[in-house]
């Protein structure tokens, strides 16, 4: 039987604060010196300009990462992680059978404009 939802929130108090967006990832590495590896990704996000995010997206294949699209939130304050700092959150959902924390990336179904806003 499925878990009980969160309470009920207005979308103006919730989604509608958050700033999410259409970004590449232009550039992508594994970072070793998080608590797990992790991948230091790139992401051009057009005229938003590019950030650096750090994501447990490692069950991809770097060359299966790079160039992709992604979803990403642009105003969270930025997140230490160990001696790095994500300066946006890729938005990703729990990798099948992987380990607790190993993601896989929303993306959009076709090619999208990056900048693009999800509403």
């Amino acid at each position: 039987m499925a878990k009980e939802l969160k309470p009920t929130v207005s979308f103006e108090e919730s989604f509608a604060t958050l700033d999410i967006r259409v970004g590449r990832i232009i550039d992508v590495e594994l970072e070793t010196s998080t608590h797990k590896p992790t991948y230091k990704m790139t992401i051009d996000f057009g005229k938003y300009g590019k950030r650096t995010s750090y994501g447990r997206f490692t069950q991809h294949p770097i060359d299966e990462v790079k160039d992709r699209l992604v979803l990403g939130v642009l105003n969270f304050e930025p997140k230490k992680m160990g001696d790095v700092v994500s300066e946006a959150l890729i938005i990703g959902v729990q990798y099948p059978k992987a380990e607790s924390g190993e993601a896989t990336f929303v993306s959009p179904a076709i090619s999208a404009k990056i900048g693009s806003k999800l509403f």
